[in-house]
């Protein structure tokens, strides 16, 4: 029997804790449930979790914080819960690591969909059962300048130094070197490198292309005004 998919899951509103729980657990998961920060943090600590789920406002450490103290010590992918889409709250989830956010309220299956959708592209199944990763560039080695990409070890280097990339920063950097020179709309990137099966919220690609940025250097990747991005050759 397959191994179950651990999600760590921080809220405090009781309600939608317990009842977001045993909404995960009939879909096949593990879910530890934190009603704060810091538990939350402990709860990571002890249990590595396949997957963390965190709240924006949650007490002791925000979700936000907790986000980042999570990413300086793994990356394991993380959602963050926003109860309102414009929040600059969702911005800053972002640049603090997370991979991806849900609204709230949240429909049940939606949350199950975007959690499976983000478990695919760090090689885990919902419900727990692995799965290969098949959207990954053919082996090789690619060099743009400075920049070496090795699409087999899954390793960067810049000027011959390691990179440190989280997954998702690392398939977004394997949809450029894929095909560089070539412009990739925002709603391809969310197609290609979020699993998106549907309209997303461009934010999310904007902010990882300029974490991206900030690892590769700022100019390797060009905006091309009103169309996407592309990766100079």
């Amino acid at each position: 029997m397959a191994e179950q998919t651990h999600v760590l899951f921080v809220e405090d509103d009781d309600v939608i804790r317990e009842a977001t729980q045993l909404a995960l657990e009939r879909d096949g998961f593990a879910v530890t449930a934190m009603p704060d920060g810091l538990s939350g943090l402990e709860a990571f600590r002890a249990n590595r979790p396949d997957i963390a789920l965190l709240d924006v406002m949650v007490p002791g450490l925000d979700g936000v914080s907790l986000c980042r103290r999570i990413r300086d010590e793994s990356t394991v992918p993380v959602i963050m819960l926003s109860a309102r889409a414009d929040s600059i709250d969702v911005v800053l989830g972002l640049e603090a690591g997370a991979d991806d956010y849900v609204t709230k309220p949240f429909d049940g299956a939606v949350l199950v969909a975007r959690i499976r959708a983000v478990l695919r592209r760090f090689g885990h199944a919902g419900g727990g059962q692995a799965e290969a990763d098949d959207s990954a560039v053919d082996g090789g080695m690619l060099t743009f300048g400075d920049l070496e990409v090795d699409t087999e070890g899954m390793e960067v280097r810049r000027a011959g130094q390691p990179v440190g990339l989280t997954p998702t920063e690392m398939r977004l950097l394997l949809e450029f070197s894929s095909a560089p020179g070539t412009v990739l709309s925002r709603d391809k990137l969310l197609e290609r490198v979020w699993d998106y099966g549907w309209g997303g919220d461009t934010r999310v690609v904007d902010v990882h292309v300029q974490r991206l940025r900030t690892k590769i250097g700022q100019d390797r990747i060009e905006t091309v005004r009103g169309f996407g991005y592309k990766l100079k050759a």
